[in-house]
């Protein structure tokens, strides 16, 4: 029998660690569109819709649904894509849907962010007077008002809007019988998982002290707080759910030398580390302290964003030895050959025309040595830059 699974987005390399993110309440996974394709670099990301939201099929949950019934529908699509254990992140009901998994199914969880969301969602009242009046008159009224319970004055995302006005009554009144349901104050004590925990300080619809009472209960949660943000945190302060997703996921900042390892890999810095003389080690130094280790482990850009960066730097001061190098690195941060190629064509524009040519000669000389060394079955080589010359480790 087929499994009706819900309406998702992967993204990602599919031998990477898995992460679920969830939506709010009225929105898609659109929610989530400033942040996946970042975190999709170093993860397998993976959107998904709540029922009659996006393409989810309404007929998934009904009437009386719970948080749980939701929450089954999640492991259910984890299953049907072959991941056991998974990061996640939520906002608002998908919060809490988190934190349900969290109680309930901790064997399953590697690590758990609440954004804007609650242990519980105030009354059951409201939430039940809101489920009924949606059944009868759908929810253009709601989102009407979406902007005001969303966002700070003067901010808005239309799609997300849209996406409100376009959600299926049914399945968003069974989602607001899900919230009026939902009371997980007493067992927040017995989540174990590494827990972020993120308020927008100007969300009118779980305010920070709701945020707090949950970084209160559970042990070694870390919360933070975004200024000027309200209750959908991906979409109106991308850049600093990006930065808190990264230090949850990634841990403290890697030393300069474990960075100068997995961007350049352990044979080339192996072989820059045995070429290095009494005159050349105050250098080497240098580069893995201030270059690795300040610079490449800044959470502020991405390492895809930084190795489009060196690529197109290298291209404009002609450092072709360096640049194929850098290319070998840009294919281990996330770019793919064709995000290459875009690259050194923008650099053509901005670098000149000869100097994107003899890039392109030397990228695509670099992408042949690893095709024929990967159908050689040998993996891929190091080669040219950071520690072959004089001074055995630029870069």
């Amino acid at each position: 029998m087929t499994v009706k699974l819900l309406d998702h987005l992967a993204e990602g390399p599919a031998s990477a660690p898995p992460l679920l993110l969830g939506p709010s309440l009225g929105t898609s996974y659109a929610l989530w569109d400033a942040v996946a394709p970042e975190l999709s670099a170093g993860h397998r990301v993976v959107r998904w819709n709540l029922p009659g939201h996006g393409g989810s099929a309404p007929d998934l949950i009904g009437p009386g649904a719970t948080v749980g019934d939701l929450a089954a529908l999640v492991l259910a699509l984890a299953d049907g894509l072959g991941i056991d254990r998974f990061g996640y992140a939520g906002v608002s009901l998908s919060g809490a849907v988190g934190l349900h998994l969290a109680v309930h199914h901790p064997d399953r969880l590697t690590s758990l962010a609440v954004m804007c969301s609650a242990a519980r969602f105030g009354g059951e009242a409201p939430w039940r007077e809101r489920a009924e009046r949606v059944r009868h008159e759908g929810v253009e009224w709601l989102a009407a008002s979406a902007d005001a319970r969303w966002f700070t004055p003067g901010f808005t995302v239309p799609g997300l809007v849209r996406d409100h006005r376009e959600a299926d009554p049914r399945a968003y009144a069974a989602c607001c019988d899900a919230l009026a349901a939902f009371d997980l104050r007493d067992r927040l004590g017995d989540i174990a998982v590494p827990t972020l925990l993120v308020a927008g300080k100007e969300d009118p619809s779980t305010p920070p002290a709701r945020l707090r009472e949950i970084a209160d209960a559970v042990p070694r949660a870390t919360l933070v707080e975004l200024p000027g943000c309200s209750h959908l945190a991906p979409a109106q302060c991308p850049r600093a759910v990006l930065t808190a997703l990264r230090a949850q996921l990634d841990g403290p900042p890697a030393s300069g030398t474990a960075v100068r390892r997995e961007v350049l890999g352990d044979a080339h810095v192996d072989r820059a580390q045995a070429r290095q003389t009494p005159f050349t080690a105050r250098f080497q130094d240098f580069i893995s302290r201030y270059a690795w280790g300040e610079i490449w482990t800044d959470p502020t850009l991405s390492r895809r964003e930084r190795s489009m960066i060196t690529l197109t730097a290298l291209v404009a001061h002609g450092h072709t030895d360096e640049l194929a190098m850098h290319v070998r690195a840009a294919l281990r941060n996330g770019l793919t050959p064709p995000e290459i190629a875009a690259v050194l064509l923008q650099t053509a524009v901005y670098c000149g025309v000869p100097a994107a040519n003899s890039a392109f000669a030397t990228a695509q000389r670099v992408l042949d040595e690893l095709a024929e060394n990967a159908e050689n079955d040998e993996g891929a080589g190091e080669g040219d830059g950071e520690g072959d010359g004089a001074c055995r480790g630029r870069g």
